[in-house]
């Protein structure tokens, strides 16, 4: 098969490049990148289909083609669209109607063929795929990672700050894109059964598709590197990082640096609650006397001190962070810094499990939750928000693979990390049970596998009679203009109405 990863937003390149440094970055390259990876391993043809960016300040980002070294069969295509710096997911929405999508048409006509199908990920990526669809009638998956009404739930959206929040945000595209892109695919794949019933079946997507209809969903989880997250891997760089790790430790826990620590890796952003962890380990005395916390900052090298270089989301976290410490007297118990690419997070994971450490994840939502995994094939017991995805990854019925805790219980994460943390036992236990679990069940050819054998069966199948509840195509995503904008009243008419 010859297979289309559509994601504009966020950027591959061979080094893995700022995996971490923005919003727009993270777990969902990580996951697209992991997946493609594993396709090519099997044989197929894989495009990573992504913006190009012609940028000083991203110059990983301007070849129009780039492969992963080592990776037969996998390139990265980078296909103009706007202007050529880079832009946030955000602005994207206009672009990817102009430019992007004729331009990856384009491509493939020159080449001489296309894919015979693709898998888009985000309303972005969807929207692209709806488009090309129509074109060239090339089937699609649509992974939609995180949806938007949840956002605009988070954000507490009224009718009154609406025009606000959506000047920056751009809901009225993105959940008209998102609504298009699980009703034109032939396949919504999400990562959890409680993705698929809690997610999708938000009021805002009434219409759009049939939560309750099997033949429109598939689960596949996504899955842990473990040539890179292992107890028994070990980087290029693998002591240069334990250095490094002592180095910042004792940069700011001085004689209280070799206790274990509660390490949280995950961006500075409100909804991964990092309050909610200091809270935490500020409300527990035994926490406090046995161990302490560490809070890993992607590019940061000393944010509890100097934010300089932090995003305006970043600076907020951070100074809602030093207040707690503050408050609860905890400096020499905190530390925060940065520690570079996966390898470096892994090797990181490594150095403090061997010191009895945990890692802890106390998300107010966490729709999948690849980082515990991760931690977790790398050998360190995992603490997490009950609230999600984990929810199903760290609890088979009544086996427990992880701790869950509640995120909105400062009192419940402090007793799921002294369970851990002040119990060898339970450590010893946790630790081996996760890393069994995700070798078991969460690994990149295992996910790579469960969307050929879907992919393969939307290919196999006889071509299906048109869809007769196709919804109709905003003139705004035929031809983006100021006279087919999407108003907010569409918008608040889908976001409040009951019968959308």
């Amino acid at each position: 098969m010859h297979i289309g990863f559509l994601n504009p937003q966020g950027n591959f390149d061979p080094g893995d490049s700022y995996l971490t440094e923005h919003p727009d970055f993270g777990g969902q390259l990580v996951y697209v990148k992991q997946v493609a990876v594993a396709m090519a391993e099997r044989g197929h043809k894989v495009d990573i289909i992504t913006r190009q960016i012609i940028d000083p300040c991203w110059p990983e980002f301007a070849g129009s083609v780039d492969y992963y070294p080592g990776v037969r069969n996998l390139r990265i295509l980078r296909i103009p669209a706007g202007p050529p710096e880079f832009l946030r997911k955000e602005l994207l929405w206009q672009h990817i109607v102009k430019d992007w999508v004729g331009n990856i048409l384009q491509f493939y006509r020159d080449s001489g063929s296309f894919p015979d199908a693709m898998t888009a990920h985000y309303g972005d990526g969807g929207l692209a795929a709806v488009l090309i669809n129509l074109q060239t009638g090339i089937p699609f998956t649509f992974t939609g990672h995180s949806l938007g009404a949840q956002k605009m739930d988070k954000l507490e959206v009224t009718p009154e700050n609406l025009a606000e929040i959506d000047d920056h945000y751009l809901f009225r595209y993105r959940i008209l894109a998102e609504r298009l892109s699980m009703n034109y695919s032939v396949l919504n794949i999400t990562s959890t059964k409680q993705e698929r019933f809690k997610q999708y079946s938000h009021r805002v997507y009434r219409g759009a598709v049939d939560v309750n209809d099997d033949s429109r969903f598939v689960v596949v989880p996504p899955g842990s590197n473990l040539a890179i997250f292992s107890a028994s891997a070990y980087s290029d760089n693998e002591l240069a990082t334990y250095a490094h790790v002592e180095d910042c430790l004792r940069r700011d826990l001085h004689k209280r640096a070799n206790l274990p620590v509660i390490i949280a890796a995950s961006r500075l952003d409100p909804k991964k609650n990092h309050i909610g962890l200091l809270q935490a380990f500020a409300y527990s005395p035994e926490l406090q006397d046995r161990a302490n916390l560490v809070l890993i900052a992607g590019g940061l090298v000393d944010p509890l001190k100097d934010d300089s270089g932090a995003g305006s989301t970043e600076k907020e976290v951070l100074t809602a962070i030093r207040e707690v410490v503050e408050e609860n007297n905890l400096w020499g118990k905190v530390s925060a810094f940065s520690v570079g690419p996966q390898a470096a997070l892994a090797a990181t994971y490594r150095y403090l499990a061997a010191r009895g450490s945990v890692f802890a994840l106390t998300a107010l939502y966490e729709p999948f939750g690849l980082a515990p995994l991760e931690a977790a094939a790398a050998g360190l017991p995992v603490v997490v928000t009950q609230n999600g995805g984990p929810s199903e990854s760290l609890r088979d019925g009544d086996e427990e693979y992880g701790v869950l805790v509640d995120p909105e219980d400062r009192a419940d994460i402090a007793r799921g990390l002294e369970r851990v943390l002040c119990d060898r036992h339970e450590w010893h236990k946790f630790a081996t049970r996760g890393q069994e679990r995700v070798k078991k069940h969460y690994t990149w050819p295992r996910a790579a596998e469960g969307y050929l054998t879907q992919l393969e069966k939307i290919l196999a199948s006889p071509t299906p009679q048109p869809k007769t509840d196709l919804l109709p195509i905003p003139a705004y995503f035929q031809h983006p203009c100021a006279e087919n904008d999407i108003s907010l009243d569409e918008l608040s008419r889908i976001y409040w109405s009951e019968d959308t």
